[in-house]
């Protein structure tokens, strides 16, 4: 079952006031970042993140949550509890790397050298 859109908006709401958030659509899902960061997984309308070791005090008590089949376990986030939430993103920015930008391929590469 994918997010739905009410869903989202609702976790997004929770998150106003936070500065750098944003959201991707994946697949019928949704990645929210933090300061370009991946930080939040929306699934099938729950909000789970990465078990970091920097979290696990703070999520001892969150519930197992497994995004899709063949992922990896991921803690269930109480969106609504703004000061827990607040505390989590500020840790996952912290310690969490930019992404690293995938190189292009031999095929798409000269298709772009084709179109510039």
């Amino acid at each position: 079952m994918a997010t739905s859109k009410e869903y989202i908006d609702f976790v997004l709401g929770q998150l106003e006031g936070i500065d750098a958030i944003s959201c991707k659509k994946m697949f019928g899902e949704y990645l929210v970042y933090i300061s370009g960061k991946p930080a939040i997984l929306v699934c099938d309308n729950a909000a789970m993140v990465k078990k970091l070791p920097e979290l696990a005090e703070l999520l001892k008590d969150a519930p197992d949550a497994y995004p899709y089949e063949g992922a990896k376990v991921h803690a269930l986030l109480d969106i609504e509890n703004h000061a827990l939430t607040r505390q989590v993103l500020e840790i996952i920015e912290r310690v969490t790397p930019m992404p690293k930008r995938k190189k292009k391929t031999g095929a798409s590469q000269a298709a772009n050298e084709a179109e510039g």
